[in-house]
């Protein structure tokens, strides 16, 4: 189920790319049922949990506004619009997991969006998104942290 779970990162990452690709291009055709759809089924004989995949790309997407609002002071010398599309993707995605989907470690969550920023990201991605949600970990542990 890990490696499920990791192919649902991939494709929500996907999805939620194409998503902010066509939003910054101002293309109004764009349907997010529709690519979330076409996403899944290009994937539906490795993939067992559908729901996971629909549950984050819904939650990132209904959530996106607040996320990026918890980002700015934890990454202050990058305001959202310069940081790379894929790295905020990511961030979105372990921000995510992180404070909403409690049924996942919170190591395994950051690990997670580790080995996407390795996979998708650029050069130095994985030590930011690392950096970033280990922050983010500590906040929600301690709160007074802040």
């Amino acid at each position: 189920m890990a490696s499920n779970r990791h192919l649902g990162r991939i494709i929500v990452l996907q999805t939620l790319y194409e998503q902010d690709f066509r939003r910054a291009s101002n293309d109004s055709s764009f349907n997010l049922d529709e690519v979330l759809d076409r996403n899944i089924e290009r994937y539906k004989k490795m993939m067992d949990d559908k729901d996971f995949v629909v549950r984050l790309v819904n939650g990132i997407t209904d959530q996106e506004s607040d996320l990026d609002k918890q980002l700015t002071p934890i990454a202050p010398d990058w305001p959202i619009d310069q940081i790379a599309r894929m790295d905020r993707i990511i961030l979105h995605i372990g921000m995510y997991e992180l404070l909403y989907e409690k049924d996942t470690p919170p190591k395994v969550v950051i690990n997670e969006a580790v080995e996407l920023a390795k996979s998708f990201g650029g050069d130095n991605s994985s030590k930011f998104i690392n950096g970033v949600l280990g922050t983010v970990l500590r906040s929600i542990e301690d709160p007074k942290a802040k």
